[in-house]
């Protein structure tokens, strides 16, 4: 059976159950399932919660019930401390979420980090994403001690060899390998921009099967990047899922175009956000125009919806968007003892 005969929008018998791996296919998820079945793949991120609480896990991911094929668990993103990436896919996995585990080399060596790949695939946890990760400065713990043992590419080298030689680094035989679907990050829009696409190659060298940008607000940077990429064959290799925001105000946007490294947002969004009489309606309606533009580039599989503190709008975005289509993402059936149920 060919990977598009499949619904992929089924789940195992119970929730969470891993799905039958198909041929081709390297691990049991969904994620993997939509973009091999030619499907435009929508994804988002959750804020881990300052909490130990799971159900605040799952409240807010119920907001993007039928919107989204993966959910990215951010890994201390920013260096400021949450719950762990690794609890909120555990939390997520059990009622039958597709989460992607971001792994950031910041804060583990490489015996933690092959520690914490073979618990998550224990779990269930299907997808990974390797992440160097910010520096500790940034957050609000900067006299903690970086650790840095690997980068995003020696890290997926090393879920690679685990995957697919079942050995750990040290040569030492694994009993059963993680089954995990191997992805990285890239930002287009970094100078050199002519370089991003040799990045682009080395980390698909690396192991990485998709890749996700950072935000992308300008689209001739980001066609001539994927003209590169295209050159180089690289979008045959690899699954590339573009980064896109939500901007609620031109003080955000002019905020962002300052302060984030690799972030260039055009002059004329910053004016439709000013002249808007509603600026975070108008924010979701470019937010929008984006991904409609994003599905006709050649080579471009999908879209990774960034809402920090709006995450109550992605819905609303992929709707207006229509990049699905008819096609409706799975989602767990609400029930009343279904924890995280929202009314």
């Amino acid at each position: 059976m060919s990977s598009t005969d499949i619904d992929v929008g089924k789940v195992g018998t119970n929730p969470g159950d891993p799905l039958p791996r198909l041929e081709g296919h390297v691990s049991h998820g969904r994620f993997e399932r939509v973009l091999k079945a030619g499907h435009f793949a929508v994804t988002t991120e959750i804020a881990p919660p300052d909490s130990a609480d799971p159900d605040e896990v799952l409240v807010r991911a119920a907001m993007f019930d039928g919107y989204v094929d993966a959910i990215n668990a951010t890994d201390g993103s920013g260096a400021h401390c949450h719950m762990s990436s690794l609890a909120v896919c555990a939390i997520l996995t059990r009622l039958g979420y597709s989460p992607i585990l971001q792994i950031s080399c910041r804060d583990r060596n490489r015996i933690s980090i092959q520690g914490d790949t073979l618990g998550a695939a224990a779990l269930g946890v299907c997808n990974v994403l390797c992440l160097t990760g910010d520096d500790v400065g940034a957050g609000d713990h900067p006299e903690a001690k970086p650790v840095f043992d690997l980068d995003s590419i020696s890290l997926a080298q090393t879920i690679r060899t685990m995957r697919d030689k079942k050995t750990f680094l040290s040569g030492r035989k694994l009993d059963l390998e993680p089954r995990l679907f191997i992805g990285s990050s890239i930002n287009p829009f970094v100078p050199p921009i002519e370089n991003r696409a040799d990045q682009l190659a080395k980390k698909i060298a690396s192991g990485a099967e998709y890749i996700q940008s950072q935000y992308c607000f300008d689209m001739p940077v980001l066609k001539d990047f994927m003209s590169r990429a295209r050159d180089l064959g690289l979008t045959e290799e690899a699954f590339i899922i573009i980064g896109v925001g939500v901007l609620p105000s031109a003080k955000t946007a002019k905020w962002m175009r300052s302060n984030v490294p690799g972030v260039h947002i055009p002059d004329d969004i910053i004016r439709r956000l000013e002249q808007a009489e509603k600026p975070k309606l108008e924010g979701r309606k470019i937010c929008a125009e984006i991904m409609q533009q994003l599905k006709e580039i050649d080579g471009v599989a999908g879209a990774h919806v960034m809402a920090y503190r709006q995450e109550q709008w992605v819905g609303d975005v992929v709707k207006r968007s229509g990049v699905l289509g008819d096609r409706k993402p799975w989602a767990p059936e609400k029930t009343d003892t279904t924890i995280g149920t929202v009314s």
